[in-house]
């Protein structure tokens, strides 16, 4: 059981512009004052002799309590989470901050060293779990309803039960994790130290990235060619780390008996591995329908013979360049989610009244954005680099939207409020949906109205077609170094093989940009978990046809549906809404509703 912050990133996250108003920023005191304060250091020394305590009383003796005994091992078990859990979003919210500084650096991993260190001795605790007979097991729940919520938590883990080693070993890969922490924080400071120079500027990745969205094509030539090249002035050190990080998971999953490099990410999101092989094949096949034709029409509305990876993200030339004040990017998403259910609006009011966002692009700031729970007796934190674009409204009602469902599940506790990656993208996407929705209704003219179609059809398209040829360079990254080291030309080579397939015959690759595999940061902090994005957005899309179709009482479903958190399996989630993602046929439904955007961008040619 370690404990590190659970992000719920966007890697597409795209910013760019000035004059954008009051951007917030993160007050964290909700967690603590401090990294000197006199309550963190209480904690610290609670944590400390609270673990040594519950390792004193339970082990060696869980196959002999009864059921309100287990009770209350459960519930000190999850008081122990809730202040490990506090401890660290602290320290990795203010390292995310700025993580080229080397006093949060420090706190960070001295944190988390401490924390290991401390809970070392709770590894007992899923290993004995795992030992109870089936019988045992199921007559403890039966005995006591409120240990019984807790069943779903320990049914996860248990599925863990074949995989499981020796007592001594997991003790010893529970304090090994600590070195493995260190590859990702060399991945993130490596990445927010980059500099970048376009048209005599210095910037950073962020920025750099945002150039790739800019309406004058030159520029997105200079940036994607000035990303090429510092990728691959820094290529030796991102190949090592995912080099290292890989042959990690190998040896890790050897020793498990694992099946696959994915099935441990399959287990800990709750999901079939048959299911997401179902998700993988339907997206693959539907290539040619959803991003081999898009950009075929993209590349006739920018009028150009063949086009370039810098032209992926470009804008319409209709399009009229300009920047979103954070005010109207509020004001856009609060109206959607209110018009929704006014409910939505007052659980996303705080977050902008509270200091639970860090929107301004800064030195040293992570890039990307992300929605963090912390612990459910405070609440999440949202981080953002905000710099005007129309997609950074998106990004908001992303990110937002994993805000309100982390508000909304953490009334099931610590245990039971995290939910699965596959799950966790339900709320961010269909926010996005909503706030895509009201603008497409509110929009003057067939221009504009096109140019949010072809907008949603592109965030679409990185949603669900990138995350799996995204998933796909994974599975052939993890598969080719279990038969040695990669070179950075390996690497470069894997990443080449996805790309032509997933983007279609419109594009050319410009030399360099077989390293753009390099500053994906799902690659090493959460392998293989990019699937869940398009789970998320195929889920969503079949839920908003069921809101379309039958929009009585759904509000109340949905919202149930959040706060059940990780209570409950995909299936029983999704049964309210006569939805079922192991038919084989679900995913067709989800690709069909970005089918029909098409559709609808290619009637307007005629």
């Amino acid at each position: 059981m370690r404990y590190t912050p659970t992000l719920t990133r966007d890697a597409n996250a795209s910013a760019g512009g000035k004059n954008l108003g009051d951007l917030p920023e993160w007050d964290l005191s909700d967690l603590y004052t401090a990294p000197d304060a006199p309550e963190l250091k209480r904690d610290l020394d609670w944590l400390e002799d609270a673990c040594r305590s519950f390792a004193a009383d339970y082990e060696g003796k869980l196959d002999s309590l009864s059921a309100g005994e287990f009770l209350t091992l459960v519930q000190r078990n999850e008081k122990i989470g809730a202040i490990a859990g506090r401890i660290m979003s602290f320290a990795g919210l203010r390292y995310y901050q700025m993580t080229m500084d080397a006093e949060r650096a420090k706190f960070l991993s001295d944190c988390q060293e401490k924390i290991t260190n401390y809970t070392t001795p709770l590894v007992f605790f899923s290993l004995e779990i795992n030992r109870l007979p089936e019988d045992h097991y199921a007559d403890l729940f039966a005995a006591n309803d409120e240990l019984a919520r807790y069943k779903p938590a320990f049914d996860r883990q248990r599925a863990m039960k074949p995989y499981q080693l020796s007592d001594e070993l997991e003790k010893f890969l529970h304090d090994l994790g600590v070195v493995g922490d260190a590859w990702e924080r060399l991945f993130d400071e490596t990445i927010a130290g980059l500099t970048f120079e376009v048209d005599g500027e210095e910037l950073n990745i962020e920025s750099t990235l945002n150039f790739l969205t800019e309406q004058d094509r030159s520029k997105r030539e200079a940036a994607a060619r000035e990303l090429a090249r510092v990728f691959a002035a820094n290529i030796r050190t991102f190949a090592r780390v995912h080099n290292t990080q890989a042959k990690e998971k190998e040896v890790l999953d050897r020793w498990r008996g694992m099946p696959s490099p994915q099935m441990g990410r399959h287990l800990s999101n709750d999901v079939e591995p048959e299911v997401v092989e179902a998700l993988r094949n339907a997206v693959v096949k539907a290539y040619p329908r959803l991003s081999h034709r898009y950009y075929e029409l993209k590349r006739k509305w920018l009028g150009l013979d063949r086009m370039q990876v810098w032209d992926r993200n470009a804008p319409l030339p209709m399009e009229v360049t300009r920047t979103v004040s954070w005010d109207e990017a509020r004001e856009t998403v609060m109206n959607a989610y209110s018009a929704f259910d006014p409910r939505m609006g007052e659980l996303a009011q705080p977050f902008f009244d509270k200091g639970w966002i860090d929107a301004p692009v800064k030195p040293g700031k992570a890039p990307g954005a992300f929605a963090h729970p912390t612990v459910t007796d405070v609440h999440p934190y949202v981080m953002l680099n905000y710099l005007g674009k129309p997609r950074d409204v998106m990004t908001l009602a992303h990110e937002l939207g994993h805000g309100v469902h982390q508000v909304l599940a953490a009334g099931q506790g610590e245990m039971l409020s995290s939910t699965p990656l596959t799950l966790a993208e339900t709320a961010s996407v269909f926010g996005e949906m909503l706030t895509f929705q009201r603008m497409l209704e509110n929009a003057k003219d067939d221009k504009e109205r096109k140019v949010l179609l072809a907008g949603k059809v592109e965030d679409m398209i990185n949603t669900v077609v990138r995350q799996i040829a995204f998933y796909d360079f994974e599975c052939k990254l993890h598969d080719a170094r279990r038969g040695g080291e990669l070179t950075p030309d390996d690497i470069n080579a894997l990443w080449m093989s996805v790309q032509a397939e997933s983007l279609g015959e419109a594009f050319d690759f410009m030399e360099g940009y077989e390293t753009f595999w390099a500053y994906i940061p799902h690659f090493v902090h959460s392998p293989f978990y990019v699937y869940a994005y398009a789970f998320g957005d195929g889920l969503v899309n079949a839920l908003y046809a069921a809101y379309q179709e039958s929009p009585e009482g759904f509000q109340d479903k949905y919202f149930d549906m959040l706060k059940a958190g990780g209570s409950k399996h995909h299936k029983a989630l999704l049964e309210p809404f006569g939805l079922d993602a192991t038919d084989p046929t679900f995913w067709d439904k989800g690709l069909s509703m970005i089918e029909g955007f098409i559709d609808q961008l290619e009637a307007m040619e005629e």
